[in-house]
């Protein structure tokens, strides 16, 4: 449905797009939809199933989020699985690797292979250990380019 490169070009250039912040601890969303909210909209999901459903709708309505915080450690669906079928959503439609959802993984996990997994299987973009600094969430989202310098 969406394999022409106009959907890339008209969605994805220049348009300020939505966050998914994604964990099953309502502080750890709060807090990260506290420092998100005056750059972006966010949407939460507290859990993966949740995560990926929102993200298929947001693509479907051509408003498919830039960033998604993922918590790695979830019921349902966890992160890492999570972060394939996103993945896999991207992939089914037709969205060019250039133009795919930074995913922050925001976890307490401090366990190097499961980190490894979700980083270089899973697809993530980056990782912040919780509990997350507003300063380093937003040096990422500038690195990442989803923020400019003020």
């Amino acid at each position: 449905m969406y394999q022409d490169t106009g959907f890339a070009a008209s969605v994805f250039n220049g348009h300020s797009r939505d966050r998914l912040i994604v964990d099953d601890d309502f502080y750890s969303r709060s807090f990260l939809e506290y420092i998100l909210h005056p750059y972006a909209m966010c949407d939460v999901a507290e859990n993966g199933e949740e995560a990926v459903m929102a993200f298929q709708r947001a693509l479907k309505d051509m408003k498919p989020y830039d960033l998604v915080c993922m918590d790695l450690r979830m019921p349902e669906i966890d992160g890492s699985e999570a972060m394939r079928e996103i993945r896999d959503v991207e992939r089914d439609h037709g969205v060019d690797k250039s133009c795919q959802a930074k995913i922050i993984i925001t976890s307490v996990l401090e366990d190097a292979e499961d980190t490894h997994n979700a980083m270089f299987l899973g697809g993530a973009t980056a990782f912040l250990q919780k509990p997350i600094e507003e300063s380093a969430l937003l040096t990422e989202l500038k690195r990442l380019g989803l923020m400019r310098e003020h």
